[in-house]
């Protein structure tokens, strides 16, 4: 399988948004461009912000969509249509209601699960044929609490864990910047001591 050539991280716009469980994947891209040295810098016909990072001695575009999360797509296939880049060379980043804090897995394909950001990427594209990053922001326990968790901020506990997932996952990056997907999903969700 190809390597990674464009990372994007799924998010609200905007500073009132900025430290929401929604922000999860704007996080984890923010946390990879501040190790780098990069910053972003807004690209209005890609519909976002980007920057360029150097990971295991390959180039790789980072993204933040500057549309809401509902309307994710947009950026994500004019990145991948003027970078020509195919579906399979993105990694998609973003909260994960499904899995606990602390916790991120690495995912090819599959349904969207009821993330705005992926159903948007998911219905212009045509098909769910990218990678995911799925940081874990755990679950309010109510489908009807949901809207109002994801927007709200994590606890202190929770957020120090949510930072702790994306340290593992940028830990595992350069494997997947090679194409070594199945190594990096096995080191990834091995369980550390």
């Amino acid at each position: 399988m190809a390597g990674l050539r464009l990372i994007v991280g799924l998010g609200n716009p905007g500073p009132e948004y900025a430290r929401t469980r929604h922000n999860a994947g704007f996080r984890f891209v923010d946390e990879l461009a501040a190790k780098a040295g990069a910053s972003f810098r807004l690209d209005s016909k890609l519909f976002g912000e980007t920057a360029k990072i150097d990971i295991a001695g390959r180039s790789v575009w980072l993204l933040k969509p500057a549309t809401f999360m509902n309307l994710s797509g947009k950026s994500v296939t004019a990145a991948l249509r003027f970078w020509k880049f195919e579906p399979e060379q993105a990694l998609l980043a973003h909260d994960e209601l499904d899995l606990p804090p602390g916790t991120a897995r690495l995912k090819f394909d599959g349904g969207h699960g009821g993330q705005n950001g992926l159903r948007d990427t998911m219905k212009l594209l045509g098909h769910g044929g990218f990678h995911r990053l799925r940081i874990g922001i755990g679950h309010p326990g109510h489908k009807d609490k949901v809207t109002p968790w994801v927007l709200g901020r994590p606890s202190a506990e929770d957020d120090i864990l949510i930072d702790r997932a994306i340290d593992d996952a940028i830990d595992v990056l350069p494997l997947a910047m090679d194409g070594n997907f199945m190594d990096a999903m096995t080191r990834l969700h091995t369980a550390k001591p």
